[in-house]
């Protein structure tokens, strides 16, 4: 199990250097940083949650995206203040989009998918 977590740890680190990588140029689209978000998610609870079933862990990490895209409508002084620095920016997001949605869907589903039929056995 220790090896299952260093190595979805590994990748963890991957996908996010891959999801800050694709905001530093023009030429990728803005949604890859949100389906790379999902699928970082998806690794992220499962490092936490090793032994649960892929569907559950697909279903928590896009209730934590979605919620996190919601709460963008949430317009107070002190979070927006919070999403001016790099942090916020990251983790909270600047404004709310349906297209951010659509991201975390299909991320969050081919996370799954990869873990279902790629990695079941493997990790």
């Amino acid at each position: 199990m220790k090896r299952r977590r260093l190595y979805c740890f590994i990748i963890l680190l991957l996908i996010i250097f891959l999801g800050i990588f694709s905001r530093e140029f023009d030429e990728i689209p803005l949604c890859t940083g949100d389906f790379l978000y999902a699928v970082m998610m998806y690794v992220f609870i499962k490092i936490l949650l090793i032994d649960k079933k892929p569907t559950q862990i697909l279903i928590f990490s896009l209730l934590i995206c979605y919620s996190i895209e919601f709460f963008q409508l949430y317009q107070a002084d002190w979070i927006n203040a919070l999403r001016q620095t790099l942090f916020g920016r990251y983790v909270l997001g600047q404004g709310f989009l349906w297209s951010d949605i659509m991201a975390y869907t299909f991320g969050g589903f081919t996370a799954f998918l990869i873990d279902e039929i790629f990695l079941r056995n493997k990790l």
